[in-house]
């Protein structure tokens, strides 16, 4: 796909998620932390990359509240270093949240950093095959190939609408899928990590 292809793809997969949160973001939160919850396969104490939402993205700040109450430690991504991957700083509900790379809000540079075992990823787009259309940055497609190349399991969770889903998305071959989908209409598992 050219550039100009995946540039229009952003587009209308913006669109079409700004138009979602219209309808959405009062009742969406707490309807995909049920679906994750009683989906999403996690260990005692696994440790839960979430994120600070920018614009249209589903706000996941009440699933991490859920997480945190049953004893999983909650870590949010930082913009350590351009191009490189995310590196992920510990975070509770009511932290203060300091302004980042790429208009993110990020923990203060001194938090303690976790490596979490399950990360919580925002996109455009996603499709039936567990692509996912993101900005282009290709931060989480580092992050995931770090995290998975240093060993252990982490699960890549994207958070989404469910008017998000296309069609046979693009992907190249430094594209990470992700394992699960949860939206406000359910949880969905891809490929043979999913299963914890």
């Amino acid at each position: 796909m050219s550039a100009e292809a995946k540039r229009r793809a952003r587009e209308q997969a913006r669109l079409r998620r700004d138009a979602a949160h219209a309808a959405l973001a009062k009742t969406a939160p707490a309807l995909i932390a049920s679906h994750f919850l009683r989906s999403v396969p996690l260990a005692a104490g696994a440790c839960v990359a979430g994120y600070a939402p920018i614009g249209s993205e589903p706000d996941p700040a009440f699933l991490l509240g859920q997480l945190a109450g049953r004893g999983h430690p909650c870590v949010l991504p930082r913009v350590a270093t351009r191009n490189r991957p995310l590196v992920f700083n510990l975070w509770q509900p009511g932290d203060e949240l300091v302004p980042g790379d790429h208009g993110t809000r990020e923990p203060r540079p001194g938090a303690p950093e976790r490596r979490p075992d399950v990360v919580l990823v925002p996109l455009l787009a996603f499709d039936s095959d567990g692509r996912r259309l993101g900005y282009g940055g290709g931060y989480y497609d580092r992050t995931f190939e770090q995290l998975r190349r240093a060993g252990g399991q982490v699960l890549a969770v994207g958070v989404a609408f469910s008017a998000q889903e296309a069609q046979d998305l693009p992907e190249e071959e430094f594209d990470a899928r992700l394992d699960w989908i949860v939206t406000e209409k359910g949880a969905r598992a891809f490929g043979p990590r999913a299963g914890g």
